[in-house]
């Protein structure tokens, strides 16, 4: 049966613990801001969650928002997830992290991802909405000193942004894992044309799964558009195995079905190479050792890898 319509295997789980970010990043696909709230979901919720998707075989969430340091059951959360047997990523801005998600970051099987923009200050903070440059790369610094694996993406928005000093900067701060992304066409990335298909990898739906702040489901979570249930008003199974859901993911077989969607190899992040991925897409191939595949586990390394 083609994998449009049967249930998938779900290994990788996005959870949108909030909508609220200090930043109000101008190409932000989650539209977050300050005025961002946490949603219907409660800390139980994503409990709950959180143990349906360990039973589903998912092997890796990522915590995301909105910022999700802003979200006060976090570190509860974290340690949910790790306690189900499940390899943990929270994806952060960076620009504040307090003492006590610094000891949670160090605990074995989390890791840290983040956006950076430009070596020049000015440039960052004309991105980010707010003088974030400084504070995001002393955090850097500061989980590359715990010995936290990190990863980063350079988002590529066009014009006279200074990626490639980023890039730079990040190697200069001791960053493995280095990706690159376009500039997606969804919530405030929206330039010239409106939020579609055409905006996603081609691989949304497969393996994957996002939930959000208010419990809705999505392929991904650049797909808002295209919603599949709510974890609110039934079990994420049912929500994955639901009309809607099988609707979905026939629409995007059907219309990624006449282009060629690499498989995970090296390189497959770097733009001169093939399609981009950015540390808010699904992490399809992993640094070395890193990752729900593990050493020799059947992934290679792109993010950073030469």
């Amino acid at each position: 049966m083609p994998y449009a319509l049967r249930m998938p295997d779900v290994s990788f789980l996005w959870c949108e613990v909030t909508g609220r970010c200090q930043l109000t990043c101008v190409h932000c696909y989650a539209e977050s801001s300050p005025s961002g709230t946490h949603g219907a979901m409660t800390e139980a919720d994503w409990v709950r969650v959180l143990d349906q998707a360990s039973d589903l075989g998912v092997r890796m969430v990522q915590f995301i928002g909105g910022e999700p340091t802003l979200y006060p059951p976090l570190g509860v959360l974290v340690d949910r997830a790790l306690a189900l047997g499940l390899t943990v990523e929270v994806f952060s801005n960076l620009v504040h992290v307090p003492d006590a998600l610094w000891e949670i970051f160090s605990r074995p099987g989390v890791s840290l991802a983040t956006s950076y923009y430009s070596d020049d200050p000015t440039q960052h903070a004309a991105i980010t909405g707010r003088p974030s440059h400084r504070p995001t790369k002393a955090n850097i610094a500061e989980a590359v000193r715990r010995g936290i694996p990190v990863r980063a993406g350079v988002i590529d928005l066009g014009g006279e942004q200074r990626g490639t000093g980023a890039r730079a900067e990040l190697v200069d701060l001791g960053v493995p894992a280095i990706g690159f992304d376009r500039l997606r066409q969804v919530g405030r990335g929206i330039r010239d044309r409106q939020a579609g298909v055409e905006q996603l990898c081609g691989r949304c739906g497969d393996g994957v799964a996002a939930v959000s702040p208010d419990g809705a489901v999505w392929p991904c979570v650049f797909s808002r558009w295209l919603p599949i249930g709510n974890v609110l008003t039934a079990p994420l199974a049912d929500v994955l195995a639901s009309e809607a859901a099988r609707d979905v993911r026939r629409q995007l077989a059907e219309h990624f079905a006449s282009r060629q969607i690499p498989p995970c190899v090296p390189k497959m992040c770097d733009p001169q190479c093939g399609p981009s991925c950015g540390p808010a897409c699904r992490p399809s191939c992993w640094p070395t050792g890193t990752g729900p595949c593990r050493p020799k586990g059947g992934c290679v390394p792109n993010y950073g890898k030469k």
